[in-house]
């Protein structure tokens, strides 16, 4: 099958060497795996070394931003397709819309909001892509831990840790995409709601 593969992170220019290194290697894994980027089109961060290789090693690249972020002239000219939003909540609907895998490198906030989204509309059955966190040194490990802190407080069941993966390197991350099976299960109540103490 053919992935579009949607990746979040970062647009920022401060971040420690080994953020970016695992941006570029991530890019240059989804062009040698004949893989289409789906990203924020922005040419700043680890956002623009992920498109930039990507594009080097022969993927499509699929920028998507918002008319605001756009008049900042931070878009990038590595998009083969651009899609411009009226705002952030169209621009995540529209990055849905286009992909079917879904990667979190380490961000700020808006990485946070976004893969957060993309977790609860899998664990409501909307999607059964995969949604990957690269967890480049350990980023991720105390949102981890708060995951845990929600499921032992149940306010989620025990089965949401399967509705993510962590890898620690852009390889593991492509060989998970790589070999997911993406057959859908209708998701019922008992599966949805936890029940009550």
């Amino acid at each position: 099958m053919k992935h579009n593969v949607c990746v979040f992170c970062s647009s920022s220019g401060t971040l420690a060497e080994k953020f970016y290194e695992d941006a570029k290697e991530l890019g240059k894994l989804l062009g040698e795996n004949n893989m289409t980027l789906v990203y924020g089109g922005s040419s700043v961060g680890t956002m623009y070394e992920t498109a930039k290789y990507a594009k080097i090693y022969g993927a499509k690249i699929i920028g998507v931003m918002p008319e605001k972020l756009y008049g900042f002239g931070v878009s990038s000219e590595e998009c083969d397709e651009f899609h411009l939003t009226p705002d952030m909540r169209t621009r995540k609907s529209k990055m849905d819309e286009l992909s079917n895998v879904v990667i979190a490198m380490a961000g700020g906030f808006g990485t946070l909001e976004e893969v957060s989204e993309m977790i609860v509309q899998k664990q409501l059955g909307y999607n059964n892509k995969p949604i990957v966190f690269l967890n480049t040194n350990g980023f991720y490990d105390n949102l981890f831990k708060f995951f845990e802190n929600i499921i032992d407080g149940s306010f989620a069941k025990h089965t949401a840790r399967e509705l993510f993966y962590v890898a620690s390197t852009p390889q593991e991350a492509i060989e998970y995409i790589l070999n997911y099976d993406y057959k859908m299960r209708e998701r019922t109540k008992e599966d949805i709601y936890t029940k009550a103490v």
